[in-house]
């Protein structure tokens, strides 16, 4: 049995699309289709079924996965204690996987906030979608994970195997560029529909902003006119004047108080959430147990 079958596991979990796993995967769908039944044969047991177009774990397939997400990062952790991480002369290291505008925004807080205690320690940021980030955690290539949470994009944790803390709290904005009276260009209340720079599928805060206006009785008449991965791109875009955006206001409250930017709409059509800070339970690296001992409750 390799380790990466088990790996591909916890991917298919979290897609549950043979199609999509095996991309966040990067091999192809024959490929991993054959990993999957390799592993199948090994646990003399069927772990998958499909129904209609998804995939599901079987019970065989939920048992094996929980004791695939303790495997996984305690083989990975073994891996970094007999490299000696933190010893034979070289710098400790402490590795945080997080999206990429949370990077920017609450990890570069955070890090400035305990650059005391970093004295001697080398912080490792990876950064990519919130599918990519959870697998890279949950893998145990990262001692800690700085992650959005609502309950619209919650993640599958188990509060067995990891520790969560609140660090801050921000929210989606609905912002658009100032005019010359010092006024957003757009405006919500008009019967025209107002251009629209919206998230890629893959971004979280896709999926948050549009399961909102779904569900809000007084969503705007929004027309699409640009798709991004990059919250960054879109805050870029926004300040071009090339339509409205909901951003995290971590992001766009510089722009705003610039008087660049300016929120668009009544307060209704914000988005409250959290991000937390995850790691799992097991001992750390004496580095990585200090820097969980700056993390703040939020």
């Amino acid at each position: 049995m390799q380790t990466k079958w088990l790996e591909d596991l916890i991917a298919l979990s979290h897609t549950g699309s043979l199609t999509r796993a095996a991309e966040q995967r990067h091999v192809t769908h024959p490929a991993f289709g054959r990993r999957i039944k390799a592993l199948e044969a090994w646990a003399g047991a069927p772990l998958i079924e499909r129904r209609g177009t998804s995939v599901h774990l079987t019970g065989q397939g939920e048992k094996l996965l929980g004791y695939a997400l303790q495997m996984v990062p305690a083989m990975a952790q073994a891996r970094s204690e007999i490299a000696g991480a933190d010893g034979e002369g070289r710098a400790a290291t402490v590795t945080l996987t997080t999206g990429r505008t949370l990077a920017r925004t609450v990890a570069a807080d955070w890090l400035a906030r305990i650059r005391r205690q970093r004295a001697g320690v080398r912080v490792v940021v990876r950064t990519g979608s919130m599918a990519e980030t959870l697998q890279r955690f949950e893998r145990g290539e990262s001692d800690f994970m700085l992650t959005y949470h609502h309950p619209q994009i919650a993640m599958r944790l188990s509060s067995h195997q990891y520790l969560q803390r609140r660090v801050a709290s921000d929210r989606l904005v609905p912002v658009g560029k100032v005019n010359a009276l010092g006024h957003a260009s757009f405006g919500f209340d008009t019967a025209q529909a107002v251009p629209y720079l919206a998230y890629a599928d893959t971004l979280a805060l896709g999926r948050l902003v549009r399961d909102h206006l779904s569900n809000h009785p007084k969503a705007p008449r929004l027309a699409e006119t640009i798709e991004c991965d990059s919250a960054d791109a879109l805050l870029e875009y926004a300040l071009k004047g090339l339509g409205v955006a909901w951003l995290p206001w971590s992001l766009a409250a510089g722009a705003c108080k610039a008087k660049q930017l300016a929120p668009v709409g009544s307060k209704a059509l914000e988005i409250g959430f959290e991000i937390r800070m995850v790691r799992a339970k097991r001992k750390l690296s004496p580095a990585a147990e200090s820097f969980w001992q700056t993390v703040d409750p939020g």
